[in-house]
């Protein structure tokens, strides 16, 4: 009869919102199903939490009594190892409070296995007080960390100590034909007290002077694959591994099926220096630019990574791209300029290294900001050119923020019943706005669906049943629900179509919900010209932000709304058909804004250019990005662009063309225009005529006249089609 004491396995799993998604229902699956095929298995029992909050590892412990504690998730190096909150977001326990915890229980627990990246900060911690830990000296991928698991448990599961369990574990991951086999990390009570003794033993002043750092610096080496780029970084990587520091190179460092962006980042957060080998190939590269933005960023927040820049084979003088120049302005640089120049240099990254130190900041520019004349490239832009249209991406460097309005929307979402109704004309960036702050509702962790009525049926908004059916069903679908529920859900014989909607969005959506639900409805206005379903479903809209501020399950619910304010002229109203919430009427970008969008685009202009461009268009977002465009591609001169802008054979030809359809469509706004283009003073309109044309951003509002926007392009293009005699 076996009277050996059963150890108890205490299995935890973390994936909060917003962190990339781990397979940690497979790793506790198979290493439960391993333990079972085992000889031993009556040895063990085995308890599991998912979804564990900060305080649950605490409450576990004491309810399991567990010899073995297991944890899969997210770690963040110095930071901490990543629990979840009450809503299921991040958040971070750090090494200390951790070692405290285990400390409490050291008399127990035998065994802690932190199965996440760069968890060997916090087992070296609670190595201090538990016999065993093993944790990750750098990142792990889903598939390595799942096999280190299940050979570890297997080892045990057939009576094998510790240390051998650990080695196999290892050994499991080399088996699978995967090189991550020296990430996990072993460490004994004994170790750790080895090491803090070493570390306090007196320095001679006579020793000789190492060659072997004082203190390991994780270094970031970023640079261009091609030569002599990637032979200079590797020897860089070489000497540095060589001299007891941790360097990273993405393309030899990232194991193949792992998430580059991810490791990328990763990797800058636990970096101490950043050294970035800047050629003409890189100088260009969208990423190395990323990875210099994200850099200066953790910095200015963290105090590193020190950045190191090295210029290879490009002279101080060359121009650089706008971001790259504002991001280096103040830090040393050194140049290389052949194989002779590497010891030199290395020297003194390795002395820096040695110390912990940085380089002092030079107080003026390096790369003079005036371009050079006579220089045969010209200033490169900060990425790869976009022609405008359309939303713009969320990682594009050519978005342009219109302060205070963006950080007021970010507000509006963190408050209970937020609403924002983002309103202008065509092409002003209301799509693009309206992403960002559903980007933004994301990383708060909250829930999220956005609809985009152009995407809707004509058909679909003539009935305020099939409407309202329709609009419930893509939400669900957008979060997972089934949208078939909406029909079963559904009772026409006893409810009218609002208030099955809202009984349905309350009841199905917003109850369940352990987080707030942003959402996003873009091109609202496509819906405007079908009066009634209009009137109906804004009053529903209406009713939800009024019951958010006095109803906790409907507090949940966060808003915001686009529409083209062109939409109007199909309206027989002078005001905005909605008039709830945070109101952003975005405007047109300022001078300050247009120099900095033209420096982005790499245009060495001067004010004189950049005055001849708001001449003619203004700050019209789509306008100035369209003109910037095609004059950064080289296809026009500014003179040519200028020479037939007001023209249907100018660039602008399709916009002037869309606007001249609304007119003649609506012959009185047709007429009441005339007036304005026929003179070069403000003119008093009847109030609707005023308002529709206003929403149109062919006029401005002057107390209660209009005045002409954009004169040099409109005055001149609709004159001729409008038949205008001056």
């Amino acid at each position: 009869m076996n009277t050996e004491a059963t150890k108890k396995i205490l299995l935890l799993a973390a994936n909060p919102i917003g962190t990339s998604s781990l397979r940690l229902g497979e790793e506790m699956r198979e290493i439960e199903e391993g333990l079972k095929r085992s000889k031993n298995r009556e040895r063990y029992s085995i308890a599991t939490a998912h979804a564990v909050r900060y305080r649950d590892i605490r409450r576990a412990i004491l309810e399991h009594e567990p010899q073995i504690i297991h944890f899969s998730g997210h770690g963040a190096g110095k930071e901490g190892l990543v629990f979840e909150d009450e809503t299921g977001a991040a958040k971070l326990v750090d090494a200390e409070a951790l070692a405290g915890l285990f400390q409490l229980f050291s008399a127990q627990v035998e065994c802690v296995v932190l199965n996440a990246c760069y968890s060997k900060v916090q087992a070296e911690a609670i190595a201090q007080h538990i016999p065993c830990v093993i944790g990750m000296k750098k990142a792990i991928g889903d598939r390595a960390a799942i096999e280190f698991a299940v050979g570890f448990y297997d080892a045990l599961g057939a009576k094998k100590s510790y240390e051998f369990a650990y080695n196999l574990g290892c050994n499991a991951i080399r088996m699978a034909g995967i090189s991550e086999q020296d990430i996990p990390t072993l460490l004994k009570t004994a170790q750790i007290e080895s090491i803090s003794a070493k570390s306090q033993l007196p320095q001679s002043a006579s020793s000789p002077v190492s060659t072997k750092a004082i203190t390991s610096q994780r270094v970031f080496i970023s640079y261009r694959s091609q030569q002599p780029d990637a032979g200079l970084a590797q020897e860089f990587y070489n000497q540095l591994v060589a001299a007891g520091h941790e360097a990273f190179m993405a393309a030899a460092s990232i194991s193949w099926g792992q998430n580059w962006v991810e490791r990328i980042d990763e990797e800058l957060k636990r970096c101490d220096y950043f050294l970035l080998l800047l050629s003409e190939q890189s100088a260009s590269s969208d990423m190395v630019a990323g990875e210099v933005r994200t850099a200066r960023k953790l910095q200015d927040k963290l105090g590193k990574p020190i950045i190191l820049p090295v210029r290879i084979n490009l002279p101080f003088d060359d121009p650089l791209n706008y971001e790259l120049r504002s991001l280096l302005q103040t830090i040393q640089q050194r140049q290389w300029q052949s194989e002779a120049d590497t010891p030199v240099i290395l020297s003194e990254i390795l002395s820096l290294l040695s110390t912990g130190s940085k380089p002092e900041p030079v107080a003026e520019e390096i790369t003079p900001t005036p371009m050079v004349g006579n220089r045969e490239r010209p200033p490169l832009p900060v990425a790869e050119l976009e022609l405008p249209g359309g939303t713009i991406q969320l990682a594009s460097r050519f978005y342009v923020q219109r302060e205070p309005w963006e950080s007021r929307c970010y507000e509006q979402m963190e408050k209970n019943a937020g609403l924002i109704r983002i309103k202008a004309p065509r092409q002003m960036g209301k799509t693009s706005l309206l992403a960002r702050i559903c980007h933004h509702a994301t990383e708060l962790g909250y829930r999220t669906a956005t609809l985009d009525f152009l995407e809707t049926d004509e058909t679909i908004f003539e009935d305020l049943t099939v409407f309202l059916k329709r609009f419930c069903a893509l939400i669900s679908r957008k979060l997972g629900i089934s949208p078939r529920k909406v029909s079963e859900f559904w009772d026409e014989e006893l409810f009218g179509p609002k208030e099955n909607c809202n009984d349905y969005f309350e009841q199905c959506i917003l109850t369940d919900l352990t987080v707030p639900l942003f959402l996003g409805l873009d091109e609202l206005d496509r819906l405007f010209r079908y009066n009634a379903v209009a009137k109906e479903f804004l009053t529903l809209l209406r009713s939800w932000n009024e019951k958010a501020k006095v109803n906790e399950t409907w507090a949940k619910l966060r808003m915001a709304i686009a529409h083209s304010t062109e939409s109007y002229v199909v309206m027989d109203t002078n005001s905005s058909p909605f008039n709830v919430g945070l109101a952003v009427e975005l405007p047109e970008f300022n001078q300050e804004q247009v120099l900095d969008l033209v420096a982005r685009h790499g245009l060495s202009w001067r004010t004189e250019e950049t005055r001849q461009l708001m001449e003619m268009v203004g700050g019209h977002p789509y306008l100035v990005r369209l003109a910037l465009y095609y004059v950064a591609q080289r296809d026009l001169t500014l003179t040519q662009l200028l020479a037939t802008a007001a023209t249907d054979a100018g660039i602008y030809g399709e916009h002037l063309r869309r606007h001249l359809w609304n007119l003649q469509q609506n012959p009185e706004l047709a007429a009441a225009f005339q007036q304005v283009v026929g003179t070069n003073k403000p003119v008093c309109l009847p109030s609707m005529a005023a308002f529709k044309l206003n929403g149109m951003g062919l006029v401005s509002l002057q107390g209660n006249e209009v005045v002409l926007r954009h004169e040099y392009l409109y005055r001149p293009y609709f004159q001729s089609r409008l038949r205008i005699r001056e």
